[in-house]
């Protein structure tokens, strides 16, 4: 089937591939990442991994594909302290996303894909997909690009994944932007943070701790960048085949 970008498309053209196509709108954020990757680390991720994967299911898509423009702000409070962030409140994200996909219902649209690239979006992507599905009539799935990340292909040397600036996204944008990447910080040891088995722990002192980023950044390299940006499009884009085969 055929892929459209939202945004060069025409209004006639919307109008007669909405109502059967699979919308797929990568959502960000635009926030430190350590001191050497750029503030738009997660959309560009996002939207790289999207646009990668939707052209890869095109051929095997039963419904034609289209790729929104990415959604760069996010849910990114807890990153202020450090400067350099654009970020919603966890409710105006929610309400973001929900006006969102109210926008590709009234088009037309009745299946929505959210691709999302930054661990503060889950709650509102989660919570929007849901609203939305009952409030607009339409099909909607909510994926972390993340997750996808094949651990048995690459299982004698994981990553972190997803991290925060640590390995895994400074070795994509080392991939994808490398004129984007500065010093990659290391360290001797990792800073002790509280945790707890199946507990997720948040607190205001967390980010301090770790310096903004996550694990050794040190160890990132573009060639595995690229090989693991490949697996995420290759995993997204089955995941395209399916979802617009069943939704």
């Amino acid at each position: 089937m055929s892929t459209w970008m939202w945004e060069r498309t025409d209004r006639e053209r919307l109008a007669a591939v909405l109502p059967e196509a699979l919308v797929v709108l990568p959502v960000g954020t635009v926030e430190q990442h350590g001191p050497h990757l750029p503030t738009g680390t997660d959309a560009m991720l996002a939207e790289a991994v999207a646009a990668a994967a939707v052209h890869r299911a095109a051929e095997s898509s039963a419904r034609d594909l289209v790729l929104a423009p990415t959604l760069p702000f996010g849910a990114s409070d807890h990153h202020f302290a450090f400067g350099a962030t654009l970020s919603l409140s966890p409710e105006t994200t929610t309400a973001v996303l929900n006006d969102l996909a109210r926008s590709v219902a009234a088009d037309g649209g009745r299946r929505l894909v959210l691709v999302n690239g930054h661990g503060g979006n889950r709650g509102p992507c989660h919570s929007a997909a849901a609203s939305a599905a009952t409030r607009h009539g339409l099909a909607i799935a909510y994926l972390d690009y993340w997750e996808l990340f094949p651990h048995h292909t690459f299982a004698a040397d994981r990553p972190n994944v997803p991290g925060h600036a640590g390995r895994f996204e400074s070795a994509l944008i080392a991939h994808l932007h490398p004129e984007l990447v500065g010093t990659l910080p290391d360290r001797v040891a990792q800073p002790a943070v509280p945790e707890a088995a199946n507990v997720t722990v948040h607190t205001p002192q967390l980010w301090h701790t770790i310096d903004g980023y996550t694990d050794r950044p040190a160890d990132a390299a573009s060639a595995d960048g690229a090989a693991w940006f490949g697996a995420l499009a290759d995993a997204l884009a089955d995941r395209l085949v399916t979802l617009a085969r069943d939704l």
